[in-house]
């Protein structure tokens, strides 16, 4: 993982998982992206991120058939779409691991809840970068149907989950990315 850092940061991209091969991250990788989250900057350190990782087969299937459950129990039965149903489910399996990206909420409520938000993006980016270095590719969804899924994910009072992050080894190469020119964001005074 010797590559320019500025480097990994232009190759970072959204690699969805039907693009995943049926590679497997292994727990000790899985760990090493866990680990590198854990570096993000957080005010106060209150190092507000934690992690559900469905790492078996029967984890990634559990939460499939879940994601599948809430989609059909959350629509009106003229707006079900068997479609979007498999969408929704298809792509726990596709990947070789989901981490469900959760916030702990300090109890003191100490910081504005968008500080503690901003920590956890910043340990995501920090794990997306530590993927792309490990040409593992990844995705940062946000269904709604997680976000309202603290009891399937078992968490405690004070805790809420922020999305999924799909993981997968894959055969297919990101691309360029394209920004505007930095300097038409900047104002020099």
């Amino acid at each position: 993982m010797s590559q320019d850092i500025r480097e990994v940061i232009r190759k970072r991209r959204s690699i969805f998982p039907a693009s995943y091969n049926k590679k497997e991250i292994s727990h000790e990788v899985i760990l090493s992206i866990l680990e590198a989250a854990n570096w993000a900057p957080t005010h106060k350190k209150t190092q507000p991120w934690r992690f559900v990782v469905f790492e078996s087969t029967e984890s990634r299937q559990s939460l499939s058939d879940y994601l599948a459950n809430a989609y059909q129990q959350s629509v009106s039965a003229e707006k079900f779409s068997e479609i979007q149903q498999k969408k929704i489910s298809e792509k726990p399996v596709q990947s070789a691991c989901v981490i469900a990206i959760c916030m702990q909420r300090s109890p003191e409520e100490t910081l504005p809840e968008w500080e503690e938000i901003a920590a956890v993006s910043c340990a995501v980016q920090n794990m997306w970068l530590t993927c792309t270095a490990l040409g593992i590719g990844s995705y940062w969804a946000t269904p709604g149907l997680i976000l309202k899924a603290d009891a399937y994910l078992g968490l405690p009072e004070g805790q809420r989950c922020l999305g999924l992050f799909y993981m997968g080894y894959t055969d297919v190469d990101g691309g360029e990315g394209q920004r505007d020119d930095i300097a038409t964001k900047i104002t020099w005074r």
